[in-house]
This record gives C-alpha cells, sequence and structure tokens, in this order.
C-alpha cells in the first residue's frame, strides 16, 4: 500500500496544497516552523484519527477557519481508493470512502501507517498511557471494530467514574449502588476484551521485537515485553526468556472467561476503596506494558541510547507486524525528524531496516542528517509551500 495523493485544505499552515507521491522513500526537507511535519502528520491522522503533536482536533485546522479537509488517494497492486475527513475545530468531524459517508473510525480499515518520532522515547521512558496508547493503536490497526470496544469503555469509565465521585463519604444509597452493578457489568464485558486483545497482541509482537532490535543495535540484549494487569492484582505475562516477579500467566493462555472471573473478583475487592476515592482502580485503564533488556525494565536500567533503540525496535516491530497480518500490503511508514536524534551507526541500521518497505515518508531539518540512500525523492517545504521535482542538493 501507498499514497499516490494528498491534498489539504485549511489543514494547520497549509491554505491548499496538492502533492503527488510514489512508491518508495521520499525526504521532505524544511526549516523548522515550515510545514513538513503537517503533510506526514496529515497522512497519519487518516490512519489513527490522531496527532502525534497535540491531543486535540482544533489545532489541526487553520486558525481562523471552521474545518479542515485532508483527502489522500492509495494504491495497492491494482486498486485505487480515495479517503477523506473533514476535521472540525469544534464538534463531529466527516469521513468519506470511495465518495461514501462513512463514521470517521472506520477509516483504520483502508489505511494503515507506523509512526516514527521523537516522541517514540516517552513508550519506554514516560508514563503508562504512552504505552497503552501505543497497544491500542496497534489494536485497531489489525481489529477496527476493536476502536469501537476501546470507546465505549472510555465512555463507561467516565460514567463510573462520576457515579463513584457522587458517592464518596456517606453519600451512597441502594439505588447509587445499583447503578454501580449495572456500570461493573458493562466495565467487565468490554475491559476483560481489550486485556485479552492486549494480552495476544503482545504474543504476535514479541517474535517481532526481537527480530527489530537485533537489526537495529547488532547485538542481543533479550529485548522483551509483558503486561501488567490490574484486573489480575499482579502481572501477566508475556515474557519470552526474561524472567519477571510475578509473572506467571502467558498472554496466549488465559481466556476472555478466566480474564473476566479475575477482573470480577479483583473488582469486587476494590470497591470500598473506589468507593472512598471516588475514581476506578482497576480495569484496562490502570494496566501498564513493561519491557525488559537483560532480564531488567529498561525503563528505569536502559541508557538513553538503549531506550532509543529499544522504542525503534518497537515501532518496527509494529511496522512487521501489520506487514506480516494485513491484506493490504506494507503499511506507509512515517519518520518525522528521527534521523536528527541518532548517531551515524543507527542511522544507518535504521535504514537498512526500513528499506523494503513499499512507501517511506521521512522529514528532516538537515538534508545530510538521512542517510544517502534514502534522499532518492526529496521535496522542500518553505512557508507551507512545496516544492518537488528534482532539487540540487
Amino acid at each position: 500500500m501507498h499514497v499516490t495523493r494528498l491534498q489539504l485544505h485549511d489543514f494547520r499552515n497549509y491554505e491548499s496544497a496538492d502533492l503527488s507521491l510514489g512508491p518508495g522513500a521520499h525526504l521532505f526537507v524544511g526549516s523548522n516552523g515550515q510545514g513538513k511535519t503537517n503533510l506526514v502528520e496529515a497522512i497519519g491522522y487518516l490512519a489513527t484519527l490522531g496527532s502525534h503533536r497535540v491531543s486535540s482536533d482544533q489545532a489541526l485546522v487553520r486558525f481562523g477557519q471552521e474545518f479542515a479537509v485532508v483527502k489522500m488517494e492509495l494504491a495497492h497492486e491494482t486498486r485505487s481508493l480515495h479517503l477523506d475527513v473533514q476535521i472540525a475545530s469544534s464538534g463531529a468531524n466527516k469521513a468519506r470512502v470511495g465518495g461514501q459517508n462513512v463514521r470517521s473510525r472506520d477509516l483504520a480499515r483502508y489505511f494503515a501507517s507506523v509512526l516514527f518520532a521523537p516522541e517514540d522515547l516517552t513508550l519506554v521512558r514516560g508514563e503508562p498511557g504512552a504505552r497503552r496508547r501505543f497497544l491500542d493503536s496497534l489494536l485497531v490497526t489489525h481489529s477496527p471494530k476493536l476502536g469501537g470496544v476501546i470507546a465505549d469503555y472510555e465512555r463507561v469509565l467516565r460514567q463510573r467514574n462520576s457515579l463513584l465521585r457522587s458517592m464518596r463519604g456517606p453519600r451512597s444509597s441502594e439505588a447509587m449502588i445499583a447503578t454501580l452493578d449495572v456500570w461493573d457489568e458493562r466495565m467487565l464485558e468490554l475491559g476483560s476484551q481489550i486485556i485479552a486483545e492486549r494480552l495476544l497482541l503482545c504474543d504476535r509482537l514479541l517474535p517481532h521485537l526481537a527480530g527489530s532490535y537485533q537489526r537495529l543495535v547488532g547485538a542481543d540484549h533479550r529485548p522483551t515485553l509483558s503486561m501488567r494487569v490490574s484486573a489480575f492484582g499482579h502481572a501477566a505475562s508475556v515474557m519470552g526468556d526474561a524472567d519477571g516477579e510475578g509473572a506467571d500467566v502467558e498472554g496466549g493462555e488465559v481466556t476472555t472467561a478466566e480474564i473476566r472471573e479475575r477482573f470480577t473478583a479483583q473488582l469486587a475487592a476494590m470497591r470500598p476503596r473506589e468507593m472512598e476515592r471516588g475514581v476506578s482502580l482497576v480495569g484496562p485503564h490502570r494496566d501498564d506494558a513493561v519491557f525488559w533488556l537483560n532480564g531488567l525494565p529498561a525503563r528505569v536500567t536502559a541508557s538513553h541510547g538503549e531506550s532509543w533503540s529499544f522504542a525503534l525496535a518497537l515501532k518496527l516491530a509494529a511496522a512487521e507486524l501489520v506487514r506480516s497480518e494485513s491484506r493490504a500490503g506494507d503499511p506507509v511508514l512515517i519518520l518525522d525528524d528521527v534521523f536528527a536524534e541518532l548517531d551515524a551507526s543507527r542511522r544507518s541500521r535504521l535504514a537498512e531496516a526500513i528499506g523494503d518497505f513499499e512507501q517511506v515518508l521521512i522529514t528532516a531539518a538537515v538534508l545530510e542528517d538521512v542517510p544517502e540512500g534514502l534522499r532518492s525523492q526529496i521535496i522542500r517545504i518553505s512557508a507551507g509551500t512545496i516544492q518537488t521535482g528534482d532539487v540540487d542538493e
């Protein structure tokens, strides 16, 4: 799969833009603030319905406008497809596939991309939320219907937390308890499915992680991962060779029914504390992925270089997993200002690792930061204008 055309209207600093692309590597070069990242951000948005830079869609709409439009044409083998989305500065977005209206979240059924960015370092060193978002985004890429499950769970969680806050202290009543029971059932149904899918995803991702890390580093540091599942009261393991404290449940062996049974027991045990604190303390929203190198947790023991290598290996593993499972071929790889963060050895290894993907889109402020083999198609960006064609280096 690759993008053949991108059109923007009032997206970020682009009043309008029209860009034709083909297979292979494309390098977007320009000084900071000129708009090169905005182009790849628009492409990534159609795969994830979100930005890797901001949490609100409002920032994507050009100042003073009510909405932005992103249109994209895709090609896979002999087939082509048109996707477009209207991003509202406030209110609901609108999406179309082949000219037909669809729900925005359905766009993930048709297009997959994997984005590498400096922010990826937070996957290893940051808070659990970044790791949960990484896993859930990959889940939706594989099975778009899970986007609805995750969205429904988040709505239930908000309602349940609101009820718990109103029940703090002596204010709870039998009616409130009965309502909490109803929200618990819905939370168990949706949350058990999310936990099960995350564990299975880790199981599928693990072999790709080991291979990707080896390619990027050239050494075997036994990279692996586990899931810390609050519904179990300890860690559920998808550990490979590493040993995790308290980890005894293999991700591929636990069923959704078993997860729900444990979740139910833990939810009952934690209810007094939840009512006291006014917040939900058990569920997939409290879980975390733990990354390991040489049997030690990477978050607290890995050096800066090791953390970067692990983060890049995770993203490369995700791309390899999508490639192996998707009927639409390779995902589009997006590398947003990544090479500037790497030394010469890692730059070379990363370039070699991504070289056989159908389409790779790269942004850089300095041309020389990018290995020469990825500079065959250069697109210069200046103040929201695009310069294509043959450009002298």
